[in-house]
């Protein structure tokens, strides 16, 4: 009779879970098992080392072991699925007037991305085929705009962003949200 399965967990950081590893798992009941994480584990899949559980009775094989595999939360990227999210900071200038930053991707290289004129902060951008690879293909990498304000000003520049404001005294950005928030 085939032996019981036995579970563990395990916990990774982001870049190990992409890249794949080999990792030490602790059982239960104190077994130290050296077992290959594949690339491109998600959160919470589990994986199987066969043979590798309680014993079989009557000379019948071991069971196996049931790894359930933790992704740590990474400072930059988001992954759901295939998909990588990454919030990018952007600058006032940037965003108003359009521009073209370097955006990392989870391969340890950087993509050019063109942030249209016009943008506001939490605007979605694709670009496919940067997000997770994974049984042969790749997801996309979405950059969410995150428009940064400066936080001290110089005189210059608190006269040049009093300028703007005059300038563009005529457009309200809440009156949709007015307008919506009666309905």
């Amino acid at each position: 009779q085939k032996g019981a399965d036995m579970t563990a967990a395990v916990s990774l950081p982001l870049r190990q879970a992409v890249d794949g590893a080999t990792v030490k798992i602790q059982t239960a009941s104190g077994k130290s098992v050296t077992a290959k994480v594949p690339a491109g584990v998600s959160d919470g899949q589990k994986i199987r080392i066969a043979g590798k559980g309680h014993p079989g009775l009557n000379g019948g094989p071991a069971g196996d072991i049931i790894v359930t595999v933790h992704v740590e939360p990474h400072p930059v990227f988001d992954v759901q699925g295939k998909d990588v999210y990454v919030n990018v900071p952007v600058s006032f200038p940037e965003a108003a007037l359009g521009a073209t930053v370097e955006v990392p991707t989870l391969a340890s290289k950087t993509v050019r991305v063109k942030i249209p004129a016009g943008s506001s902060t939490d605007k979605i951008l694709r670009v496919r085929g940067k997000g997770l690879t994974a049984k042969g293909s790749a997801g996309d990498m979405y950059v969410r705009l995150k428009v940064v304000v400066p936080t001290r000003l110089s005189d210059d520049a608190r006269k040049t962003v009093e300028l703007f404001a005059k300038a563009t005294s005529d457009a309200d950005p809440r009156a949709d949200f007015i307008r919506m928030a009666k309905v």
